[in-house]
């Protein structure tokens, strides 16, 4: 095993690459830098194992490397490959780049990895799943990653929909946000777009009559999930080719729309398995 080299802790909050970790919080420092925060072991794990583009990692010098992560600090400390920086930090410093109450042990500083418009309008295998001004951040990751557990293709994040680098859109997507191309776009001109290059646009709406079960998923589709409270915008659901709804013979208003869009993405799974065997 390779000596890592010691390193000084940083200890000084007022250190001007602390105050720049720390303004990552906000969205308007984030979209200028290129860059967003991960916070704790099991989301950098998931970065590095991914390969995604990370330029620092601060561990709590107290508590040192988690063990999760030693074996990429030791390659890092062996010089193999393109590695982030590995930094000791004092507790002050960890607790100021966080957005959580308790801080994690360990955060890294990203960067914004830009994705190919092939990985969307050539995508292949499960859906393009697209976000309409779905708005609560929890939702937004927990719809990528279910997308990314299901093989869909790609996650596009209309306007008015929540920050895809949030730190609990993060949270909530448990690391699939390093495993399915996401971007935020204009549905306006992608919808179209995806359209003519043979894409079949479909939208999940209460008032559809159609049945998600009677609908073929194994195309190339792209699925549209609405705001939490008002649903698909006049807008995009001007540019749908087809509506549908989840029956429910329960009795409940309506789902979640992350939990919609679990169900509706698992058929499209169900359809692909079925269709290959």
């Amino acid at each position: 095993m390779p000596s890592r080299k010691r390193q000084p802790v940083l200890v000084s909050t007022a250190n001007p690459r602390v105050k720049a970790w720390a303004r990552l919080s906000e969205r308007k420092y984030r979209e200028r830098e290129g860059r967003f925060r991960l916070e704790g072991v099991h989301l950098v794990q998931e970065a590095l194992d991914a390969g995604w583009p990370l330029e620092v990692i601060v561990y709590d010098a107290d508590r040192g490397i988690p063990d999760e992560l030693a074996a990429h600090a030791d390659r890092a400390a062996a010089g193999g490959g393109v590695e982030p920086e590995w930094i000791p930090a004092s507790y002050e410093v960890i607790a100021k780049c966080s957005d959580t109450e308790t801080p994690q042990p360990v955060f890294a500083v990203a960067r914004r990895r830009p994705v190919s418009p092939d990985a969307f309008f050539g995508a292949s295998g499960g859906p393009v799943v697209v976000l309409d001004a779905v708005q609560d951040p929890g939702n937004v990751g927990t719809i990528i990653r279910s997308a990314a557990a299901s093989g869909a293709a790609a996650v596009v994040l209309g306007r008015g929909t929540a920050d895809l680098y949030n730190a609990k859109t993060i949270r909530a997507t448990m690391g699939a946000l390093f495993r399915i191309p996401a971007a935020e776009a204009d549905l306006a001109e992608w919808l179209p777009e995806a359209r003519r290059r043979g894409a079949r646009l479909i939208g999940a709406s209460l008032g559809a009559s159609v049945s998600c079960y009677d609908v073929d998923w194994t195309g190339p589709v792209w699925l549209a999930l609405g705001n939490e409270g008002a649903g698909l915008s006049p807008g995009v659901s001007a540019l749908l080719d087809e509506r549908v709804i989840i029956p429910m013979t329960g009795r409940a208003e309506s789902l979640n729309v992350a939990m919609a869009a679990t169900v509706l993405l698992f058929e499209a799974q169900r359809q692909r398995l079925a269709r290959a065997k």
